[in-house]
């Protein structure tokens, strides 16, 4: 059985690079990056529920690695579907961190 969460993986470390981890980049543009990232993730994981069943037919066969392969699929389809608008998790997420950050500042 696999697990409903995104694996190891699934995490975006080119997103973590553009928000500015190590550098001066703005709390905005990271808030930005690590809600994508977070869309990333979630859209990865629905993305491999898609090839739970597939044995043979899909991409890469049914082989040893198969299961590692297409991780790397679904994580590059994932970034491109959300690098093309998403599903506006992103979006939600992002507004949700200015709500509260701007909260704590008060």
């Amino acid at each position: 059985m696999t697990s409903p969460f995104p694996s190891v993986s699934a995490l975006n470390l080119d997103s973590v690079a553009a928000a500015g981890v190590g550098t001066k980049a703005s709390p905005a543009s990271r808030m930005r990056a690590q809600a994508e990232s977070f869309e990333v993730q979630f859209v990865n994981s629905m993305f491999q529920h898609m090839y739970t069943d597939t044995k043979g037919d899909g991409p890469f066969g049914d082989s040893t690695g198969v299961g590692v392969w297409r991780s790397f699929l679904t994580e590059e389809y994932a970034k491109n579907f959300v690098k093309a608008g998403g599903v506006g998790i992103a979006d939600a997420v992002y507004k949700s961190l200015l709500a509260h950050q701007e909260a704590r500042a008060k």
